[in-house]
């Protein structure tokens, strides 16, 4: 039998102990509230991957929203940026489980079997072992869905997202009886010197453009569910590091029958820091959590 994942970024982004972990989970998801009407349905989601202090409510935000519509989910696909991993195709761990500091949650190997089958993906574990776009959502998920299963997809940004994302839709509809959610890992601009990305300087006007210009580019993208054009403008104005998970659970929401997408929240990590710290950074990187 396969070891289980260890979780690489516990300790870093989130806390590494069982009740420590359990009680910033908490606070992520009391944090904000939902302050729009909800789908009968939700087939998909765009949340954040930062440490839990700066976006772990942003991202609580999305799954409750989920929550709140579906008692239950059978399977979430994760579709996961790729900050180190260089490789052409999309990554699916294909089997065995993942581990957090709450437990182990299964991988849905027939799912995963099935989607590894397409022509744009491979299997390899291993290119899994320290990206923690995914991991960072996987203890909501166990929170939330202790029943549910997971199948975990790293996406470097290509055309084939689009294709990936749309098979994966005949697929999730072809489950029948089971109900899945897509969910895409993706922060929004990294913005300032640190991120070598500062086309507008640095300080106060400079971090609101990241966030209500190059931000809203992407979010205004996402909503329209275009995702020919948010996976080319992401790509060019750099204002996520995940547009192909984006670009590709865009195609799966478009291909389970939704039009449009709703913003749930939308802020940066500035705002964070001064909210919570009473500090400023000439950085910003942006959070959104987008259901559909």
């Amino acid at each position: 039998m396969m070891q289980a994942r260890r979780a690489a970024v516990a300790g870093q982004f989130y806390s590494d102990n069982r009740e420590r972990c359990l009680e910033e989970l908490k606070g992520c998801l009391s944090a904000r509230s939902i302050e729009v009407p909800l789908p009968e349905e939700i087939v998909a989601a765009i949340v954040p991957h930062a440490g839990w202090v700066f976006s772990g409510d942003v991202a609580g935000l999305a799954f409750s929203a989920i929550r709140r519509v579906h008692e239950r989910v059978d399977t979430f696909v994760l579709f996961g940026a790729a900050h180190r991993y260089l490789g052409r195709n999309a990554v699916v761990y294909e089997s065995g489980a993942w581990s957090t500091p709450l437990g182990e949650v299964q991988i849905d190997a027939e799912l995963a079997g099935e989607i590894a089958a397409m022509d744009c993906v491979i299997a390899d574990a291993e290119v899994h072992s320290g990206e923690h776009s995914i991991e960072v959502q996987v203890p909501f998920i166990q929170y939330l869905f202790p029943e549910a299963r997971i199948v975990p997809i790293i996406v470097p940004a290509a055309e084939f997202d689009l294709r990936l994302g749309s098979k994966t839709a005949d697929i999730i509809r072809g489950a029948a009886g089971k109900k899945i959610v897509a969910v895409a890992s993706t922060d929004l601009t990294h913005y300032g010197p640190r991120y070598g990305f500062a086309p507008h300087g640095t300080g106060d006007e400079a971090v609101r453009w990241a966030k209500e210009v190059n931000d809203m580019d992407f979010i205004r993208l996402a909503l329209s569910m275009d995702p020919h054009q948010l996976l080319e403008v992401a790509v060019q104005r750099e204002n996520a590091c995940g547009p192909g998970a984006a670009a590709a659970v865009v195609a799966v929401a478009a291909k389970l029958g939704k039009n449009e997408g709703l913003l749930l929240a939308h802020t940066h990590s500035n705002e964070v820091m001064e909210a919570r710290f009473g500090q400023s950074s000439a950085e910003s990187v942006g959070y959104a959590a987008i259901i559909y």
